[in-house]
Parts: structure tokens; C-alpha cells; sequence
């Protein structure tokens, strides 16, 4: 108890909340040529430095850590971290990280990752920790604003790898020809001849509506299909649901062509659009729920699906993002395969990795990581149904939306207290 004991002390006798914003105006005070301003951030410099010093002289064998924790960490997020130091006795060695709603959200950080959120990924990287950004996205999009956001050094850095288009691929610059790794080319001949079907035809077979409602995303291999409307407003839940059916319906006769070309079914006695409707509707309930809105409930069940295509539909996954995407990926290609790419790459032998996010792709992750042992989950509140229950059912590491530092935070703290072990 002699660490809790300190702790108490240390948020009981000390100021911590000034503390943490003369910490933060250090740290982000933007880069500006006023003489006045310099001197005001020199100042609050100073003055950083007193009070931490206090903390230093009032813990001889734990005030450096101590002042640090005060400096950037809540009460409430320093006693979090240190009742996972004692559950876990690890510190944190791997951080992975999704980002839309997560890192950033278009309710809450107006679609940037926050400052706050940037400089604390980049204490990480300065103590060594490597960071893996795992996303549905494109990788040049990802590169772009990683690059804008954490700067050319770090991304380049060999110490940070994105795991992009929810794990086709994995990019992990400075590492020769591992730098790339483009994971859907060890895909069986078969899978990735529906995928380029699909993906031939998806926009130009589109009804009009669908065609001007959406977008293709620029993928290098998932088909994602995304509005020209603004992300979770009402025009574009309307053509996402509408994209889901065209999709399913689409790939149902991918599927059939596909086997049909091998002389393994017969397209006159196929019924491709049912068959496809009523295995991802039994996937996924969400799914259900767009096919009764839309009208569009099969007839048939799962039971009339024949082997041979219910086989090829086993390996491909139909996501389903309200407002947000209708997606046709691969499903011995997520993100779970990336990040374990990922690590390869990097070299972690031993993960002990924090995974941050909030989708169901996300919670692929955190149940492997759950599974082997590899870390924690965190999510931010307004997650999915599933990924809030896994969390609050592992270590209820949720935070509020756009404030992903909450926990970066409480990470940050967690490895101070692990070093003292």
C-alpha cells in the first residue's frame, strides 16, 4: 500500500492542477517570435520548475517520477495507472491506435487530432515507445496528416508503422524492403479475383442515385463506398444503407461468377443477391437492421446458401459503418493480421501494448490482445455496443469523445510507476 499511500500524499499536499497547466502551457505554448510572450513562457517555465522541485525534495526516493506524474496526470488517472501497475506489473511498450473517433472525432475535435493528443504520441516516441496507427483509411491520407501532425522525423523515424485500409497492408518506413508490406497479395488467386470484380463494377453498374450519393475510397484493395455527404448526417445514413444492399448484391454475383467460371456452380440455378443478403444478415445484426429498413429481407436463410459459396463468403467480411461506409474487405486480412505485421516489423518480441478505439475492427484487436495476454483495451464513450462492453468488462479504460489524452495520459503515468518496480 506504500505507493498509495504516496500517492495520496502527493494530490493531498500539493497543488497537481496548477501544476498540470503550468505543464501544458510549456508544452504547447505555440512558436511565436514576441519578445513579451517569450519571456511570459519563461516565466511559467520557472515557475514549472519550483513546484516540481518541491515534489522532488518532498519524495527523496520517488519525487522525479512523482513530480512528473503531478505534471501531467489527473488524480483520478494517477490512481488508474497505478492500480494497473499492480494488476499487470508491466509498463507499456507498443502503443496501437486507431484513428477516426478515436484519436480524432468529427464531434468532438473537429475532425483534427487534438495538440494535446500530438504532443503526448510524441513524449511516447521520445521515451522509445513505438506507435502503431491503425486505421480503415488509405495509407497516403494516414502518411499526410501523420506527417503534418507528429512531423516528417517521427514518421520516418523506423519507430512508427501504419497499418492502413484496416490491415491490407503495412507500412513501416526505414526498414528497408520491409517498408511495405502489401499483406492481400498472399490472398488465394480466387478471393482476389471477386475483389477485382467488385471493385470494376461498383460504381459504373451503380443505380444513379447511389452513384452521384457516394465515392470510392482510394484502396488499394477493400471496396469502400463512402457519401458526398457530411459523416453521420441523415443524407448520408440514407445512402450508406442503400450502398450496403448494392454491395451485398454485388458481391453475391461476384461470388457466383467466380465459382461459376471453376465449373463449381451453376449461374441459371444461382441466386446470388438472397443468397449474400441472408448470410451477412445472419453475420450481423446491424446488417439485418439495414435489409428490413430498406426493404430488402432475403427470402431464403442460410440453409439454402449452397457449401461452395457460403465457403467464399466465410473469408469476406461486409462492414457496416452508419452515416460512414459500407466496406467489402477480406476477412483473413484485418486488423488484428496487420498488427501483428506490424510488430514483426518493429521488432516487438513481447508486446504490452495499450489498443485505442472504437469500432468493431478495433475490437478484433483487443480481444487478441486480451487473449494473448498483449494489453489493454481503451475506447471513447460513444464506441460501439460491443467494443464498450469489452472494455468495461477488461480494465473500463473509457473516455470522453475527442479526449483521447485522457488515456495517453493515464499510459504515461502507468510507465513512471512500472519503472519504480
Amino acid at each position: 500500500m506504500e505507493r498509495y499511500d504516496q500517492l495520496y500524499r502527493l494530490y493531498d499536499e500539493f497543488d497537481a492542477e496548477t501544476l498540470r497547466a503550468y505543464q501544458d502551457f510549456v508544452d504547447l505554448f505555440p512558436a511565436v517570435d514576441s519578445r513579451v510572450a517569450l519571456e511570459h513562457w519563461q516565466d511559467a517555465s520557472d515557475e514549472l520548475d519550483a513546484r516540481k522541485d518541491e515534489i522532488r525534495d518532498a519524495f527523496p526516493d520517488t519525487g522525479e517520477t512523482f513530480a512528473e506524474i503531478a505534471a501531467r496526470a489527473t488524480r483520478s488517472q494517477a490512481f488508474t495507472a497505478l492500480d494497473l501497475c499492480t494488476k499487470y506489473d508491466r509498463d507499456v511498450n507498443v502503443l496501437v491506435l486507431d484513428v477516426d473517433e478515436t484519436l480524432r472525432s468529427a464531434g468532438g475535435t473537429d475532425n483534427e487530432i487534438p495538440r494535446e493528443t500530438l504532443h503526448l504520441l510524441t513524449e511516447f516516441y521520445e521515451q522509445g515507445v513505438p506507435i502503431v496507427v491503425c486505421t480503415g483509411q488509405t495509407l497516403e491520407n494516414v502518411k499526410g496528416f501523420m506527417i503534418q501532425g507528429l512531423g516528417n522525423e517521427i514518421v520516418h523515424s523506423g519507430d512508427l508503422s501504419i497499418v492502413y485500409e484496416a490491415g491490407t497492408g503495412v507500412f513501416t518506413p526505414g526498414h528497408g524492403a520491409d517498408t511495405k508490406q502489401l499483406l492481400y497479395e498472399k490472398l488465394d488467386d480466387d478471393v482476389r479475383a471477386i475483389f477485382d470484380d467488385v471493385r470494376s463494377r461498383v460504381l459504373s453498374e451503380a443505380p444513379d442515385d447511389l452513384r452521384r450519393g457516394c465515392h470510392l475510397q482510394g484502396n488499394e484493395f477493400n471496396v469502400t463506398m463512402k457519401p458526398n455527404f457530411e459523416t453521420g448526417s441523415r443524407q448520408a445514413r440514407e445512402i450508406i444503407d442503400e450502398a450496403l444492399v448494392y454491395e451485398l448484391d454485388l458481391l453475391g454475383d461476384a461470388v457466383v461468377s467466380q465459382l461459376a467460371t471453376a465449373g463449381d456452380a451453376d449461374p441459371d440455378q444461382a441466386n446470388p443477391s438472397e443468397w449474400a443478403r441472408a448470410y451477412y444478415a445472419d453475420q450481423d445484426p446491424e446488417i439485418r437492421g439495414v435489409l428490413e429498413q430498406e426493404g430488402g429481407t432475403p427470402d431464403c436463410s442460410t440453409d439454402d446458401v449452397p457449401e461452395t459459396v457460403a465457403d467464399l463468403f466465410e473469408r469476406i467480411d461486409v462492414a457496416y459503418y452508419e452515416a460512414d461506409a459500407a466496406e467489402i474487405g477480406s476477412l483473413e486480412l484485418n486488423k488484428v493480421v496487420g498488427v501483428e505485421g506490424a510488430f514483426d516489423v518493429l521488432g516487438i518480441e513481447d508486446p504490452f501494448t495499450v489498443v485505442m478505439g472504437d469500432s468493431k475492427s478495433d475490437l478484433r484487436v483487443m480481444k487478441w490482445v486480451a487473449e494473448n495476454k498483449y494489453g489493454l483495451g481503451a475506447a471513447p464513450e460513444h464506441a460501439s455496443r460491443d467494443v464498450l462492453d469489452h472494455v468495461v468488462r477488461t480494465d473500463e479504460l473509457v473516455f470522453d469523445r475527442g479526449k483521447a489524452g485522457e488515456i495517453l495520459r493515464t499510459v504515461l503515468a502507468l510507465n513512471r510507476l512500472a519503472k519504480l518496480s
